[in-house]
């Protein structure tokens, strides 16, 4: 699904001559850095660096991974990715079981005025507090994020900044995939998506990795209008695949006072709908993928 020769194409066409000191004319028909020029700037020969990029090479050293992410540019985030794709032939990081333990569900309840949810490697919302439903407007158990954004939002939808979170889903997703390459119910997902949109196809084809962190979220929210949040992720202790997402608003901001609002429109529904009285957190609990 996932492998370091591919990895490494994109990334090299995406390196200007000119950056790293190589003067291109007009007649130069390569996009980014020919595969000898890495090789050379790299200090490693061409033969190895065409059988890296078509899969043939044995796994690279940590001196070489080195080189080649200071040649192509790469990030912190996409250096850690780089080498689990370099590493992914001597072992293989075991499937999660998708658990969340009910210690997790209180910490939930306990989250007050702001959305909050646990979330995996796959984006699937594992669970989440009664305002976070009302934000989504819809149950969280069987809500998958990507598939959310990408198959059932456009853009003018639930999410103000939609290109802008496709770009951060598809770059988490591509960790992910380097993470759990034999994962049948990622691999099944990723394909799934690349059925259904042609932003995502043309987004997975560029290999770029992005990992989730804090930062702005822009809302659109049916019932109250615009909602500007901060969303700050919470990485949990022994749990490696899941994060704890709180989405908070500024105080006395007007974001703060329209999730005020939502969670008393959200109390008038659940007057009027006893069945979804059940307090708590809403959680789903998966079974273990084999492999």
């Amino acid at each position: 699904m996932d492998d370091l020769a591919s990895f490494l194409r994109t990334r090299r066409a995406r390196v200007a001559p000119g950056a790293v000191g190589i003067c291109a004319d007009s007649r130069r028909r390569v996009e980014g850095l020919r595969r000898e020029e890495v090789a050379h700037l790299s200090g490693v020969s061409v033969d190895y660096y065409v059988r890296l990029e078509q899969g043939r090479a044995t796994q690279p050293s940590e001196q070489v991974l080195d080189a080649l992410a200071r040649v192509l540019g790469l990030d912190e985030t996409e250096r850690g990715h780089l080498d689990r794709l370099a590493r992914q032939r001597r072992r293989r990081a075991k499937t999660p079981s998708g658990r969340v333990r009910p210690e997790l569900l209180r910490v939930l309840d306990l989250v007050a005025g702001a959305p909050a949810l646990i979330m995996n490697h796959r984006l699937d919302v594992l669970a989440g507090n009664r305002l976070a439903g009302l934000l989504y407007g819809r149950p969280l158990p069987d809500l998958n994020v990507a598939r959310h954004l990408f198959l059932e939002e456009a853009e003018g939808g639930l999410y103000a900044d939609w290109e802008t979170c496709t770009l951060d889903c598809v770059g988490h997703l591509r960790l992910a995939a380097g993470k759990y390459p034999d994962e049948p119910r990622l691999t099944s997902l990723i394909g799934e998506l690349a059925m259904g949109s042609e932003r995502f196809r043309r987004l997975w084809a560029r290999a770029d990795v992005r990992a989730r962190a804090h930062g702005r979220k822009a809302y659109r929210h049916p019932l109250v209008g615009p909602l500007e949040l901060h969303q700050e992720n919470f990485a949990l202790p022994d749990e490696p695949s899941m994060e704890l997402l709180v989405l908070s608003a500024s105080p006395g901001s007007a974001s703060e006072d329209a999730l005020r609002l939502l969670a008393g429109l959200g109390g008038e529904v659940a007057d009027e709908t006893p069945a979804t009285k059940a307090p708590g957190p809403r959680v789903i609990h998966e079974q273990v993928d084999a492999g």
